[in-house]
């Protein structure tokens, strides 16, 4: 009952911030939920042997979703400031390089300590400024169709893994997911993502739609199993429990973080 109130909750509450929130409310809320999730992270980080330098690689990361998220829709630049993407990506990687430089003390880890700290401006960072871009142009009901497709792939894997499922997709990853699950994922978010689609993406045909359909429900799928693996190796079963029955904010957001990049620029340069 805590996990059905919750994701209720969850629901509402992404409904309200996507449609109806102010530009602004709507940055402040991606920007704290990437905050969280950047602290999720680096704890995962941890448990794997590899710290990352926090405040660095947070700014670092939080600095990526805004030069993605700020940007113009055809534009290079962040508004009014002609900071682009390349710079911030550039200098994170080395700032953070250099960080992990000071910290590293001998270990035979020096190359992981550095990945781990420049990743989450691409895992976190670019995932997040996608969706901000997003919301701005072509809007809401464009994000929304997205996150929609996500929340009922995920409800159809489930469930139709626990009824049909009999082969596991990824057993040494996750020991729940099956390939009937997967199947079910499949058919019902492509069939939101085309049939919602007449709608909210009025400028893309029945078939292509279909097909942005099914990659979102794979890239979704390949995001849930990337951050199970995280955990896995962390040798925990959630990366938080920030939220009642559903972990944290990384487990709520796993789909997305693969899904989303690739939608924005389908979208952007189809």
């Amino acid at each position: 009952m805590t996990r059905v109130i919750s994701g209720a909750v969850l629901i509402a509450l992404a409904v309200a911030v996507v449609w109806f929130a102010h530009p602004l409310i709507f940055f402040a809320v991606a920007e704290a939920l990437l905050v969280l999730a950047f602290v999720e992270y680096a704890k995962l980080a941890a448990a794997n042997g590899t710290p990352v330098p926090f405040a660095a690689a947070c700014a670092a990361t939080i600095a990526t979703s805004i030069a993605v998220g700020a940007t113009t829709w055809r534009g290079e630049h962040l508004v009014g400031t002609g900071v682009g993407l390349d710079a911030i990506l550039i200098s994170g990687f080395v700032v953070l390089s250099a960080a992990t430089l000071v910290a590293w003390t001998g270990e035979r880890d020096a190359l992981a300590r550095a990945a781990a700290s420049a990743f989450p401006m691409l895992y976190l960072g670019l995932p997040i400024g996608s969706m901000l871009a997003i919301r701005e142009q072509p809007g809401a009901e464009a994000l929304f169709l997205l996150m929609l497709t996500v929340m009922v792939s995920d409800t159809a894997q489930y469930y139709t893994g626990r009824a049909l499922g009999r082969r596991l997709l990824a057993p040494a990853i996750s020991p729940k997911k099956t390939v009937e699950g997967a199947v079910g994922g499949f058919v019902f978010g492509a069939f939101v993502l085309a049939a919602a689609g007449q709608w909210w993406l009025p400028g893309f045909s029945m078939p292509f739609r279909a097909l942005l359909g099914v990659a979102v429900v794979a890239l979704g799928i390949a995001g849930d199993l990337f951050e199970s693996m995280l955990k896995r190796s962390a040798g925990v079963k959630d990366s938080s429990a920030l939220i009642p029955g559903h972990g944290g904010v990384l487990d709520r957001i796993d789909a997305l973080l693969f899904a989303a990049p690739v939608y924005y620029v389908v979208l952007k340069y189809a």
